[in-house]
């Protein structure tokens, strides 16, 4: 799903994705969606476009299960939507940071602070 910037006659100004597929992470097997790949174009962003995003991702999300989930990386590219995902209500699921689809282990020091280094964070719906 994209948001159209009708300033910039239908033009996307953002897009957010909802997988209802298990592709792994955190919360494997339970069966919720997961919200992947939020993002806003840099002129728009801090305008709401993409609480807006997350409110239809969540909507979605809430008409197949009461909880819904996401990963976000740990560098500070994503210091915004760490930001947006707490205020929201999202939580970690207490595993501690992922890297490439593993749990990074205590002291471990075979990773990288890039896009592959994640935290896993859930949020109740429907309250």
């Amino acid at each position: 799903m994209y948001f159209p910037d009708r300033r910039n006659k239908g033009y996307p100004a953002g897009y957010i994705n909802v997988y209802f597929t298990d592709l792994g992470g955190a919360f494997s097997g339970k069966g919720w969606p997961e919200i992947v790949d939020l993002g806003v174009l840099e002129k728009y962003q801090r305008k709401g476009i993409g609480s807006k995003l997350m409110d239809v991702a969540e909507q979605i999300a809430g008409q197949y299960a009461d909880t819904v989930w996401l990963g976000v990386g740990l560098h500070n590219g994503y210091g915004n939507a760490k930001r947006m995902y707490i205020k929201r209500g999202y939580i970690p699921d207490g595993t501690g940071a992922w890297y490439r689809g593993k749990p990074c282990e205590q002291y471990e020091t075979e990773i990288a602070n890039d896009d592959g280094l994640v935290l896993f964070l859930s949020k109740q719906l429907n309250q």
